[in-house]
Order: C-alpha cells, then sequence, then structure tokens
C-alpha cells in the first residue's frame, strides 16, 4: 500500500492517501477545498489517478475538496448512505466493505458527533489501521454540542466500535490542534482523558456536558457547503471566494 498523511492547517484536518500498489486505485479520506492543489500534486508525483474521495461525516469546521477533486479528476463521491446526499456517488454502509484496489476498507458507524458518522477500518497485513473521523481524536473526542451530536451516543460507539479492537490498532484522526500524528487503541484506553481508565459513561457525560466550547467559526457555511459535497454556498467569506472559482465556473 501507498500511504500519505496530510495536514491543513487552518483547520488542523487530516487527509489520508491510501492507494493499491496492485492496482493503482487509490483514494483520499476527508480532502478539504483550501489543499485540492496539494493532493493534486502528491498524486502526481506518486504517479497516481485518484479514483475515490471518501468522507467520514459532514463537516462543520472545513468545506471539502471532494466537488473539485471530481471535476478535475473524474473520481467518485463516498460518504456515509445515511447522509442522503444526491450528490455523491457511492453511499457506504457497516457490513459493506468498500475495496480500493485489493485493500478491504470496512465503514463502522459511529454516531456521536454527528448522527451519520462513520470511521473506517483497514487490516494491511495483520495490522489493523483505524480511520476514526472526529469520533475519537488522539487524547480526545469530536464535540457532541452541536450538529446532531450526542454524548452518551459517541460513548458507546468509541466503546462498542473501537475499544473492542486490539490494542495495537493505529488510530489516525481526522484532526489533531497540538502536532501529534497517530495513537492506538491501547493508548488511549489508557490516556484519553475523557474515555481512558475505565470512565463510565455519566462520568464522559459529564466531561462533555461542561466543555462549554464556542461557537464553530466556520459552520454556517461549511454544513450548507458540505451537504453539496464541496460547492460553495452563498453566505462564503470573501477571503474564501479564490477556493471555489472553478466550482462557480463550472
Amino acid at each position: 500500500m501507498i500511504f500519505r498523511q496530510l495536514f491543513e492547517t487552518e483547520s488542523s484536518t487530516y487527509t489520508y492517501l491510501l492507494s493499491c500498489q496492485d492496482t493503482g486505485t487509490t483514494a483520499l479520506i476527508d480532502p478539504v477545498i483550501e489543499t485540492v492543489e496539494r493532493d493534486l500534486e502528491v498524486l502526481q508525483q506518486l504517479g497516481l489517478r485518484l479514483d475515490y474521495a471518501i468522507e467520514t461525516h459532514i463537516h462543520a469546521d472545513h468545506i471539502t475538496g471532494g466537488r473539485m477533486l471530481r471535476e478535475r479528476t473524474g473520481c467518485k463521491l463516498a460518504g456515509p448512505a445515511l447522509d442522503g446526499l444526491p450528490c455523491r456517488d457511492l453511499g457506504l454502509r457497516e457490513g459493506e466493505p468498500m475495496r480500493i484496489g485489493n485493500l478491504v476498507l470496512n465503514p463502522l458507524f459511529t454516531p456521536g458527533h454527528t448522527d451519520t458518522h462513520h470511521a473506517f477500518l483497514l487490516d494491511l497485513a495483520g495490522l489493523p489501521m483505524l480511520f476514526s473521523g472526529d469520533a475519537l481524536l488522539i487524547e480526545a473526542c469530536g464535540r457532541t454540542d452541536f450538529q446532531s451530536g450526542d454524548a452518551q451516543t459517541l460513548y458507546h460507539s468509541i466503546h462498542d466500535k473501537f475499544f473492542v479492537l486490539p490494542d495495537e490498532t493505529l488510530v489516525y484522526p481526522a484532526h489533531d490542534y497540538s502536532e501529534r500524528q497517530i495513537t492506538t487503541i491501547g493508548q488511549e484506553k489508557m490516556r484519553n482523558p475523557r474515555l481512558g481508565k475505565g470512565r463510565t459513561l455519566e462520568e464522559f457525560v459529564q466531561i462533555m456536558n461542561d466543555m462549554d466550547l464556542p461557537y464553530p467559526k466556520k459552520i454556517d457555511w461549511a454544513l450548507p457547503g458540505n451537504e453539496a459535497c464541496g460547492a460553495c454556498p452563498d453566505n462564503l467569506p470573501p477571503e474564501k471566494e479564490r477556493l471555489c472559482e472553478l466550482d462557480r465556473q463550472g
């Protein structure tokens, strides 16, 4: 497998490139519109074509690069079928593996950050790799105070879908805000201050309810943009207009 972990600094978002070396089939997980040109350059440097742009959920902190990547490469857009977005080409469901060439990506329904959130599990020659989206972060987890979030639901998603995986499972989150790149299931079970060391459901819910986080600064334009798979909404801030020139020309 060819693998790259790519970072967008403004929203602290990780995008993941996965490519099957046998077939050349390639996917990007959670691309960001600000870094479409970078992603295309990485693909060119590696001699790869892009086949899929995959979303873990409808983001509130950035606009996806999916639509623009499809316009530039002809790739297919994929994400949770529960989102019901007609602009996507493929709807993903738990229990229905997605093949990226000879790589098998298993969707895991993990609501709580949003009510349709999915993570993706890849078993590479016995080494499990979990792309956890916003559900589980490095010694943290996704917010549950907006966009259909629910702390109790997220607790069960993490315990029932993630913490049952082998401790050595590598966890690649959709964000990190402290210059960290990777964690493991074993580390999160021990060190996560919200979930580790056997924290109870009641303790977790109290922690999440007491966080008192500010209103997401991009949500009012990021959500409608992502509900259209990366189209630029009318209320886009002027400083972001340049990102969508291709979209509005097309």
